[in-house]
């Protein structure tokens, strides 16, 4: 799908959801990593990560150009349209929009999720501490009692 594929489906989204014209510019950008979509308040651009549409499809890209049009459409008619504003979320409910993407994968987002590997367990008190990288325990001392720890690494994700 090219930029002026989007366009249309965003105009067309923006006619069938919200009964209003989108009337600014939406195109693709492929540097977006963390998020799904943007919306400029300068400009009223809307931009889409196009690696969602590869990774989870038209369904869940259309309800990130459903957030993005909340977004515009809010914007321009002077009501709340953060994410923390109440007009915002009802809006975002009525259309069926996603309050948030799905992580892609390999992006950092999707690493805070990964299972916790290792353990490091205090030799003294037993306090146990999960790790998801490799530590070296002989750098750190127990928060509880000051005692030396021991590394443990887990084998399946717990």
């Amino acid at each position: 799908m090219d930029n002026e594929a989007l366009q249309r489906w965003v105009e067309r989204v923006s006619t069938e959801a919200f009964g209003l014209a989108f009337k600014h510019k939406a195109t693709f950008n492929a540097r977006l990593r963390t998020t799904g979509g943007r919306y400029f308040t300068k400009s009223h651009h809307i931009e889409i990560n196009p690696h969602q549409l590869a990774s989870f499809g038209v369904e869940e890209t259309e309800k990130i150009i459903k957030h993005e049009l909340c977004h515009y459409h809010l914007h321009l008619q002077g009501r709340g349209y953060q994410h923390r504003d109440q007009e915002f979320k009802e809006l975002l409910s009525q259309v069926g929009g996603s309050r948030y993407c799905q992580s892609l994968p390999g992006t950092a987002t999707e690493r805070r999720r990964l299972p916790y590997r290792y353990m490091l367990i205090c030799k003294a008190c037993g306090q146990q501490y999960k790790r998801k990288r490799k530590t070296d325990p002989r750098k750190y001392a127990c928060g509880r009692c000051r005692g030396k720890l021991l590394l443990k690494e887990l084998d399946s994700a717990e």
